[in-house]
């Protein structure tokens, strides 16, 4: 995410003194919440949604990820480079591509 969005963020949570409810915890929720949301924009269909609708509940999930991530002191890029690995070495490219 480009750094002038995180700071954008950084700046609504600030502004609007919405820190003091932001805890690791009430941001895990908030992101299962946002999350579900998501996916109840395709409860009834896989093709049949609305865009704009699925652009603001994915917008709400980033948001609270990168909230948490700022509580937490973590990097994105970080902790997604160093799961990504993880997920190299347990699904090897040659075991894993093509099987059902």
């Amino acid at each position: 995410m480009k750094k002038e969005t995180i700071e954008r963020i950084r700046k609504v949570i600030a502004d609007r003194d919405w820190d003091q409810f932001h805890t690791p915890a009430n941001l895990a929720k908030s992101i299962s919440i946002e999350a579900n949301e998501l996916l109840e924009c395709f409860q009834w269909s896989d093709t049949d949604y609305d865009l704009e609708h699925v652009k603001e509940e994915l917008a709400d999930v980033i948001v609270y990820c990168q909230d948490m991530l700022d509580k937490l002191g973590l990097d994105a890029d970080e902790i997604v480079n160093a799961k990504m690995t993880k997920n190299e070495a347990k699904y090897p490219v040659d075991k894993s591509r093509g099987s059902r």
